[in-house]
């Protein structure tokens, strides 16, 4: 019997896949617990319709992680902190910090997608990534100064 996975099934496939099974299975275990639908021709089309628009998004993501990712490589981030009379900082500089100043310089990104190697508790010039997209990464300068008193 060929169905639809509406979700994920170890050993048979991906969701919106369309897969050949035992009709006992089909019926006993996928229909009941909401894992497949019959594979109507109507279903069928339904099910390419949503994989070309999953496709299409997640290209209009990546194009737009691709854009995110020159303009971030084009630009010097400053973070006014306070610090201590050695240039430390009184705790450390956290990723919220960062995408705060990346909001002021016009650039909206997600403090989860900044990755910081180490925390940075001195001043000076750092360079981190930024991963906008799964595959997309990008570098951003950032410049920790004093603040003024």
């Amino acid at each position: 019997m060929k169905v639809i996975l509406l979700a994920d099934v170890k050993g048979r496939g991906k969701k919106g896949d369309a897969v050949d099974v035992a009709d006992g299975y089909a019926r006993n275990y996928l229909f009941k617990n909401g894992l497949a639908a019959e594979a109507t021709a109507a279903a069928l089309n339904d099910a390419n319709n949503a994989k070309a628009a999953e496709r299409h998004r997640r290209e209009v993501e990546k194009a737009e992680a691709l854009a995110l990712k020159k303009r971030l490589e084009a630009l010097t981030v400053t973070v006014e902190v306070k610090v201590g009379e050695s240039g430390k900082l009184f705790g450390a500089l956290n990723t919220q910090s960062i995408a705060d100043a990346l909001a002021k310089s016009g650039v909206e990104v997600d403090k989860k997608k900044i990755v910081m190697a180490e925390p940075i508790k001195h001043t000076g010039a750092y360079t981190l990534t930024v991963k906008p997209y799964a595959e997309v990464s990008a570098s951003l300068k950032v410049v920790v100064v004093a603040a003024g008193k």
